[in-house]
């Protein structure tokens, strides 16, 4: 099948990357076309970024088409559309073609783990097997240097990881699992203190550690509505205590509140 070149090389960098992209391929073609099928181009909000599926008029329908998929929250991540050139393209030639619009990273989510410990290795591991990015920070070299070398994920070596706050994004998922309670609170009360409102906050631990924390948390002017959504303890309430069993069910309730925001959004 025909593409221009640099295409699967550019389509495996913006895979790569996480960012929201289309990639719109000429899959039928019937009468006089000004591409062959097969071709391919790819598009991102900014518009074209590499390949062709005919140039003109019917290049220009295709990128506004992908740009609107990437803009419609309520977009499903494949639709295949049929033109006729002439009229519905307002093109000359009597030309009827087909495209297939694939939307790759259509409502991206990240997932960011404080702390690389035993639990934190199998989550992050777990997680990677999902189609999403993954930041994991810890101060300690060496367990960073345990985790994978995988292109979704990202490892963050900082000596207090409470600043990596400042860089957490709205959609993100976020999991406090780093050496124990006294460092779970500081990166818990910088969330607070920046107002975010996460779809996903949690923290390693039972229910006391959870009593405890909001204690504390309220004492530090932290309020009882923006304690109300922390999950302590975190994952689906399998009864598993091994680092894999709680990544398995940590993996799967964040799967879960996922699926509930995006059954949301496409009833809007």
């Amino acid at each position: 099948m025909p593409a221009p070149h640099g295409v699967i090389e550019r389509l495996a960098e913006m895979a790569a990357d996480g960012k929201p992209f289309v990639l719109v391929t000429l899959v039928e073609a019937v009468g006089s076309v000004p591409q062959d099928v097969g071709t391919k181009m790819l598009v991102d909000a900014s518009g074209l970024r590499c390949g062709t599926v005919g140039g003109g008029k019917v290049e220009q329908r295709a990128i506004a088409t992908a740009q609107e998929l990437l803009a419609d929250s309520a977009s499903k991540p494949c639709t295949l559309v049929e033109w006729n050139l002439k009229r519905d393209v307002g093109m000359t030639c009597g030309g009827t073609v087909r495209l297939l619009f694939e939307a790759h990273h259509l409502h991206p989510w990240r997932v960011v783990v404080f702390g690389a410990g035993h639990v934190g290795q199998a989550v992050v591991r777990a997680l990677l097997l999902l189609d999403g990015r993954v930041v994991c920070v810890d101060s300690r070299t060496e367990w960073l240097d345990r985790l994978p070398d995988a292109s979704p994920l990202e490892k963050v070596l900082l000596a207090e990881p409470r600043d990596f706050v400042t860089r957490l994004e709205a959609g993100d998922y976020v999991l406090c699992m780093t050496m124990g309670h006294a460092t779970d609170r500081p990166i818990l009360e910088a969330i607070f203190r920046a107002g975010l409102v996460l779809p996903y906050l949690g923290v390693i631990g039972s229910r006391a550690k959870r009593e405890v924390l909001c204690r504390e948390l309220m004492a530090a002017g932290v309020s009882a509505a923006q304690l109300a959504p922390l999950r302590c303890p975190v994952g689906l309430p399998i009864g598993g205590n091994q680092p894999g069993e709680i990544a398995v069910s940590v993996a799967a309730e964040i799967i879960e509140v996922r699926s509930r925001i995006a059954r949301g959004r496409g009833a809007e």
